[in-house]
């Protein structure tokens, strides 16, 4: 069995000031992806490096406090693969992928567009480039799982207040179109939905910091395991941590039969 966490800690210091490093000691995780580090290598306590029996990897954004991908892992990879190669989205720390024989984890960090209508346009341009780098990934004869924060709710279901929100960014038309396009053209599966197919108020993993959003349960789901179908008909079982709080995300952890 595989069990893998994303989990977006809105801060890495942050989280482990929360107690994140505590909690994942008890996870039993072979792969920790993790978002929003929002912070670079020299502001890492070892513990944040490489906890327990976890080693870390990490791509992080060059401006300070911002964005930032990493993955926690008990296994040696083959590669390790910082970026796109596309200098705009690399300066911002939104891609990490370890490779393995017949495996490849990926750590996502999809652009949030809710700041100005120039990151809105910032959003669309990574889509637009990266899907192309997706239908690569597909066409690799692999197995892969991209977790992360994709910043985009997918269907009614995945957000409580639907119809308040379809103009804005994350649920706009655009963006669950091209979720879409991932699904049905590239035949990528989104794991938990696959095992949950009708949770509604279980399966948000983000919630506002403004007003009483954690407490009234209006959240979103933009957090996922997206992966090939042969991985996904694998997963067993899949989780969202709430019992505590590190971020204004909730960790999401899929249990996969694959073997390494």
């Amino acid at each position: 069995m595989l069990r893998i966490i994303s989990a977006n800690l809105n801060g890495i210091r942050s989280a482990c000031n929360k107690g994140f490093l505590d909690w994942l000691a008890r996870q039993d995780a072979d792969f920790v992806c993790l978002q929003e580090l929002k912070a670079q290598a020299a502001d890492l306590s070892d513990a944040m490096r490489s906890p327990g029996e976890h080693t870390g990897h990490f791509h992080y954004a060059e401006k300070k406090g911002y964005s930032g991908v990493g993955i926690y892992t008990r296994h040696e990879p083959e590669r390790v693969v910082e970026g796109l190669g596309i200098a705009d989205i690399d300066a911002e720390g939104r891609y990490l992928q370890l490779d393995y024989p017949g495996l490849s984890v990926i750590s996502l960090y999809l652009p949030s567009g809710s700041s100005s209508e120039e990151r809105q346009q910032a959003k669309f341009g990574f889509m637009e480039r990266f899907f192309p780098h997706l239908a690569e990934l597909r066409a690799a004869g692999r197995e892969v799982v991209i977790c992360g924060d994709w910043n985009i709710a997918h269907k009614e279901i995945d957000l409580k207040n639907w119809k308040s929100n379809q103009k804005n960014s994350g649920f706009l038309p655009e963006e669950r179109a091209w979720l879409s396009r991932l699904l049905d053209e590239q035949d990528w599966v989104d794991v938990f939905r696959r095992l949950h197919p009708e949770a509604t108020g279980e399966s948000y993993t983000w919630w506002s910091n403004r007003g009483q959003a954690w407490a009234k349960n209006v959240g979103w789901r933009i957090d996922y395991h997206i992966a090939t179908p042969a991985l996904a008909d694998s997963a067993r079982a899949a989780a969202i941590y709430k019992d505590e709080r590190f971020s204004d995300h909730a960790p999401l952890t899929v249990d996969y039969a694959f073997q390494l």
